[in-house]
């Protein structure tokens, strides 16, 4: 029984997991949408709304700790003065998954990641 274990494995070691989310989060938070696996975009959600969430708190150190999870300063720069103002009055649920068809190749349940506008 997998009592009180949190997350999904996705079959790689910590470093190659931590780098994959590293770069969803960047691609989503880059291109405002991206289509990946259902189990990936579960687990790159809540990252994605947190940084999204230190946008809105706009403050120097909260520039930084976004720096340190998100790959590209540019993406970076965008939460602060664009995605933040946007989301100002929500208080959460910046994403939304939608279902599409499976994978070809393996049937993979496949989904759409995107912001909310």
């Amino acid at each position: 029984m997998r009592h009180n274990i949190k997350g999904r494995r996705l079959g790689r070691d910590s470093g190659h997991r931590k780098a994959l989310y590293r770069n969803l989060v960047t691609a989503l938070l880059e291109h405002e949408k991206i289509v990946t696996t259902e189990a990936k975009a579960k687990e790159v959600r809540g990252m994605a709304e947190k940084m999204i969430t230190l946008g809105k708190k706009s403050g120097l150190h909260s520039y930084r700790q976004a720096l340190t999870f998100i790959t590209d300063k540019k993406v970076t720069e965008k939460i602060f003065s664009v995605l933040a103002p946007r989301y100002q009055e929500r208080a959460g649920g910046y994403t939304r998954i939608t279902k599409l068809e499976p994978r070809m190749g393996d049937n993979a349940p496949m989904v759409q990641l995107e912001l909310v506008k």
